[in-house]
């Protein structure tokens, strides 16, 4: 997961005027660690350098077949090529920021401020899990639950099925994809998912003979199958609503593999910063001294699917969606 870290900027004056922003900055770093989001915890994380732009190329080079032709004594083969492939991926900023009037008192570090800081550092995270699980989303690979072969067709009792999962863990396999982590793929489910498959037949009788392995990740609820399963916090997973036949509300759930997707930003650049706007910084655009805000901004972030063939997406429409 990318480190997280937050800085200050103040555009108060004298020593009473940077206290609370002091104050208001750990309680953002504090709450940014405090939850924990799922999506990017197996990105690759690719730090670019300062001053070098706000895009990052990657390449891949294809697969080489097996050259199972002997050589023929003193010929020499025509010899093959190599294909490259370009990935690239650039960095946006993103933030948020409140107003409050000047009955608040930042210089008392209002309780109020603080509690509004506290959300920012939430919203800051879940900006970033957003980011992540829309770009993971994107994806091509899809699987439909019910035998189904389109969103639009899946409706009520599509439920996902351990195998459905396994069916797309066996799609990696295919692809010579390797596991994610463990020598396991992983695959993130929103908890609605998860309710149905706690009463698959298959699953309850995988899990009560692996009920002793140990979770290696945070929200892991069973490693069976080759498939270590994640529930996603309650909002966070991606929900395509009302997509499905009449309505129906159609929950992504997605696998990926080794090295399938990354997030990048440019050293220094791409953690949280909190933004303090102290009472009269606005100069004329304030005459009053009416208005201050706190806001968060982060310089540069991007997520980046970089194997499309190392990820699967499946989608049903669980029994409480």
């Amino acid at each position: 997961m990318p480190t997280q870290t937050t800085a200050n900027i103040n555009t108060g004056t004298g020593a009473v005027a940077t206290k609370p922003a002091a104050f208001y900055d750990k309680v953002l770093l504090k709450t940014l660690r405090a939850r924990s989001f799922a999506h990017d915890k197996l990105a690759q994380t690719k730090n670019m350098p300062k001053n070098a732009g706000d895009t990052v190329n990657f390449r891949r080079i294809g697969v080489l077949a097996p050259a199972t032709t002997p050589l023929a004594e003193a010929v020499t083969p025509a010899g093959n090529s190599a294909t490259v492939t370009a990935i690239s991926a650039t960095t946006k900023q993103y933030g948020d920021f409140l107003e409050f009037s000047d009955v608040v008192d930042f210089q008392q570090v209002d309780p109020i401020v603080a509690e509004y800081a506290k959300e920012q550092g939430v919203q800051a995270s879940e900006t970033k899990d957003a980011i992540v699980r829309d770009e993971l989303n994107g994806g091509s690979n899809v699987m439909y639950a019910g035998g189904r072969t389109s969103r639009a067709t899946l409706a009520v009792g599509d439920k996902p099925t351990i195998d459905l999962y396994r069916k797309a863990a066996l799609t990696l396999k295919k692809n010579k994809v390797r596991p994610a982590m463990g020598g396991k793929y992983v695959v993130f489910l929103t908890p609605e998912v998860v309710f149905d498959l706690l009463d698959d037949a298959k699953f309850i009788k995988a899990y009560e003979i692996a009920q002793n392995n140990k979770p290696f990740i945070d929200g892991e609820i069973a490693d069976v199958y080759g498939i270590k399963f994640i529930e996603t916090e309650a909002g966070t997973g991606k929900i395509f609503t009302g997509a499905g036949a009449a309505g129906a509300n159609v929950h992504s759930s997605v696998m990926v593999g080794e090295e399938a997707y990354g997030v990048t930003k440019i050293n220094g650049e791409g953690d949280v910063q909190t933004i303090v706007k102290a009472l009269g910084s606005s100069g004329t655009a304030d005459p009053l001294n009416q208005r201050q805000s706190i806001g968060w901004k982060i310089n540069a972030f991007v997520a980046k699917r970089l194997k499309e063939e190392a990820i699967v997406r499946i989608e049903s429409v669980p029994s409480n969606a």
